[in-house]
């Protein structure tokens, strides 16, 4: 059962004094059967406290507020969770039911926000390829696994590329992006055949592993199969989730589970700065960690539907090495 330290830092510096900073974090994962938090501790500069509620999802949000002038905002996440290893479905021996199943449970309530897919114009050509991994033989978690596979062995993992904001059409155009463009594919992927899917936003651990997206934030999906409950499949590496992820918040896709957003009064630049520790050793976090990630806010003319976190993530992704 190993045990995570991860400390994540988020720093805003603006030009001018700001004012009324209104902000959102999601950055408390939840407890599971495979997941446990031993301890956390979020801390704001300036000092301000923190209202917590479960979301819509059942996502940790938090909501502060600071009104006086300041030049700087910090939030810092030392995070310690223990994580244990997740076992695999069982094989089943009548998948007509387990696509029976789903099928009569895509209208309820709790799934039905997870079957509904996107529209985007390659829809026919990808629906053509889902339905050929998928016959009346074929379990759902066979299915699931073949399809993270297809994505793995005919995508390129390929930094700078695309955005936050890259649409489905792009992505399968190009046959290339990074894990939050994987995990969208896939999740739509599954969706066409009525599987639930649920984007999933959080850390792989620990670094110097050689696997895509080592210690860092980490995308993945969770599609759900009869009898056994959310599987947890990591297309970029074509793995399925164990005790090597942790997760932190899920959504119908990455705009549920973005770990900070906020808004302010006063000058529209800023400059961000991210940094992130991971490590089974609690004093490495403790030592000073370098940025892995600066940059300047966009200037008023460009894209503002994209927040300066969102940036940090597609910057984060050119950086890391294949």
């Amino acid at each position: 059962m190993p045990l995570y330290h991860i400390k994540h830092i988020t720093r805003y510096h603006y030009p001018e004094a700001v004012t009324d900073s209104a902000n959102q974090i999601i950055l408390k994962p939840q407890d599971s059967d495979y997941q446990e938090v031993k301890s956390q501790v979020i801390s704001i500069k300036p000092s301000a406290p923190v209202d917590y509620f479960l979301d819509y999802l059942g996502n940790t949000v938090g909501v502060f507020t600071i009104v006086e002038p300041h030049y700087t905002l910090e939030i810092i996440s030392n995070l310690e969770v223990e994580t244990r290893a997740i076992p695999q479905p069982e094989p089943t021996v009548m998948p007509h039911e387990e696509w029976k199943t789903l099928a009569e449970i895509n209208n309820n309530y709790e799934f039905m926000d997870f079957c509904k897919p996107e529209f985007y114009e390659a829809r026919p050509e990808i629906e053509a390829v889902v339905k050929s991994f998928c016959t009346a033989d074929t379990s759902v978690y066979e299915t699931i696994t073949s399809l993270s596979a297809y994505i793995y062995n005919n995508f390129t993992y390929k930094q700078g590329v695309t955005t936050i904001e890259t649409g489905i059409d792009e992505i399968w155009a190009l046959k290339a992006g990074v894990c939050q463009d994987f995990a969208h594919l896939l999740s739509e992927m599954l969706r066409l055949l009525g599987i639930p899917s649920r984007y999933i936003s959080g850390f792989i651990c620990p670094a110097d592993y050689e696997i895509r997206g080592e210690g860092a934030t980490h995308a993945w999906v969770e599609a759900f199969i009869p009898g056994y409950g959310w599987f947890g499949i990591d297309p970029t590496n074509n793995c399925s989730v164990s005790d090597g992820h942790v997760k932190i918040a899920f959504g119908r896709n990455f705009n549920d589970c973005t770990p900070v957003k906020g808004t302010y009064k006063g000058t529209g630049s800023h400059t961000l700065t991210v940094a992130v520790s991971i490590s089974n050793d609690k004093n490495e976090t403790e030592q000073p960690i370098a940025p892995v990630y600066i940059a300047e806010s966009p200037k008023p003319s460009t894209n503002m539907h994209m927040n300066s976190y969102q940036k940090f993530l597609d910057m984060q992704q050119q950086q890391q090495q294949q």
